[in-house]
């Protein structure tokens, strides 16, 4: 059994911190797990697994969707943000600005669980705190 795979039915039955986690296989070239966390499920988490991490990313939102004029004040603020925000990161990937963390793959369910609602939280905080940067 794949590691996404196992993830997911360890997942279906989890709780952590009263959140329960709903999840979604996603066939591909590469096996996604989509996981949305109860109440906390604005922005879904993808998650992927290889021999040397556990990747779960949250997309934020896409470049064309930002104001021009105001982008580089958004960059700064993402990067001044990044260090004292617990697990978590930004990055770009494609058109997307997404918020993301990383684990190894041979972590404890807890710290799984931790690190995707500590991941939901900081991305539904993060989405609210530079809506103003949107168009």
């Amino acid at each position: 059994m794949s590691l996404i795979n196992d993830l997911a039915l360890k997942l279906s039955d989890a709780a952590y911190e009263g959140h329960t986690f709903d999840c979604l296989p996603i066939r591909g070239e590469v096996e996604v797990l989509q996981v949305q966390v109860s109440e906390l499920d604005a922005l879904p988490i993808y998650v992927t697994a290889t021999e040397t991490q556990i990747l779960c990313i949250s997309y934020l939102f896409r470049k064309g969707e930002l104001l021009e004029s105001r982008l580089a004040e958004l960059n700064e603020s993402l990067l001044e943000m990044s260090l004292p925000m617990p697990l978590s990161a930004f990055a770009i990937v494609d058109d997307f600005y997404v918020i993301y963390g990383a684990l190894s793959p041979l972590s404890i369910l807890e710290n799984v669980l931790k690190e995707l609602v500590t991941l939901a939280r900081n991305a539904n905080d993060c989405f609210q705190a530079f809506e103003e940067y949107l168009k």
